[in-house]
């Protein structure tokens, strides 16, 4: 016999004393309530029905005709609350709370050397200056020393093309060795002795085997360098070390190559190329000499504020009117002409002051003043031929490609 559940409620309401449950003595007699079991009925709950499973949104919307959506007319839209979902209002936090919750930022790591170096030296970039300063220059004391070079290098022009060479590699590599110091006082570890051989041998096979020795060259090293860094004794960081070897070889070496290819037999069998390579570094020294002079008589705007604050646009024209002048002077040797002293001297007016720039920059960058004091008055060699490096590729190919003698 099936009891319907209105007939349970009717005997709970009347107060009967016979009850179609079982007591919970006897033994399960196996029946279930209608309301399950699904057997018509005038019972007024029988319109109503039956309980639907729902686990997820697929079960939502296969009942969706058994939901009532009245349900939900009291909760919020954009709270996407569902009829078995509730949302607990948190109390406001006190003013301690949301202090002690804000999160708080990560702890930097230590920077490395470089990076401290880097960071110090783009510091002082928005200041205007340097990291470390120098005593000023005294001109008197710039004067001797520049005279003084001045008498080196005619003796050894006047003694032919293997003493200027002699000259040039002592040049470089001297220079060279001032900007590998640089870059390890900077926290970098170029391969110092592996660079000086590099400038060196590139500077030697230029002057016999001529500019395709460069390419095989630097190949060497880059392999050579790979070994060094493979093999060192600790970790070290390459891209630091190793780049800063093949920049200082590329900047110093091959830039400087040009010299030692100037004065070379191959390029120059009649001995012309030491006219011309003392013709450029007369028409170098003019530009810098002028720049310098009269930026300091009548400078007023600066070049280039963010990398040398002391060079202006007035000592950039008054230097490019004195390579001109001493462009004329030099146009009286042989086998300089008039039109190959003038056009040379308008390269000169214009990558000279690149040159020096570029070497700013690097300055800056590396956070010095100057990258050594062997000369008195003058810092060290690479601030003395910073402007000459890119003038000696660009009076060669102008007299060997461009204008031939």
């Amino acid at each position: 016999m099936t009891v319907s559940g209105a007939e349970l409620a009717a005997d709970a309401a009347s107060g009967s004393s016979e009850s179609a449950l079982p007591h919970w003595t006897e033994a399960p007699t196996g029946q279930v309530p209608i309301v399950v079991a699904g057997e018509p009925s005038e019972d007024p709950w029988a319109g109503v029905p039956g309980p639907a499973w729902r686990e997820g949104e697929a079960d939502w919307v296969a009942h969706e005709e058994q939901f009532d959506a009245s349900m939900l007319a009291g909760a919020p839209r954009e709270t996407g609350t569902r009829p078995w979902e509730f949302i607990d209002e948190p109390a406001p936090a006190s003013e301690e709370q949301i202090l002690d919750e804000a999160p708080r930022p990560e702890p930097e790591p230590e920077p490395t050397p470089v990076a401290r170096t880097r960071r110090a030296a783009r510091g002082d970039l928005l200041a205007g200056r340097a990291v470390r300063q120098t005593p000023g220059r005294s001109v008197s004391l710039a004067t001797a020393t520049g005279l003084g070079l001045a008498v080196i290098a005619v003796a050894a022009f006047l003694t032919g093309p293997l003493a200027v060479l002699v000259l040039v590699l002592i040049v470089m590599v001297g220079a060279a060795g001032e900007a590998l110091a640089g870059f390890r006082r900077a926290g970098a570890h170029p391969a110092t002795i592996l660079a000086l051989v590099a400038v060196a041998v590139v500077d030697i096979a230029v002057y016999n085997k001529g500019l395709p020795a460069v390419a095989a060259i630097t190949v060497l090293l880059v392999i050579l360098g790979f070994i060094w860094y493979f093999s060192a004794f600790r970790l070290l960081d390459v891209l630091d070390g190793l780049g800063a070897t093949i920049f200082v070889y590329a900047w110093v070496g091959i830039l400087g190559s040009y010299a030692a290819a100037l004065v070379a037999p191959r390029y120059s069998p009649d001995r012309h190329g030491i006219a011309i390579l003392f013709g450029a570094l007369v028409m170098t020294v003019a530009n810098d000499t002028g720049a310098l002079f009269v930026g300091r008589w009548i400078g007023r705007r600066p070049l280039s504020k963010a990398l040398s604050p002391h060079k202006t646009i007035e000592g950039l024209i008054g230097g490019t009117v004195i390579t001109l002048v001493a462009a004329l002077v030099v146009s009286r040797m042989h086998p300089w002409s008039m039109s190959l002293a003038l056009e040379a001297g308008v390269a000169v007016a214009i990558v000279a002051p690149l040159g020096d720039l570029f070497e700013s920059m690097i300055k800056r960058t590396l956070g010095v003043k100057d990258l050594g004091r062997i000369l008195p008055g003058h810092g060290g060699l690479l601030d003395r031929i910073d402007s000459l490096l890119f003038v000696l590729p660009t009076v060669f190919y102008l007299v060997h490609a461009v204008h031939p003698v």
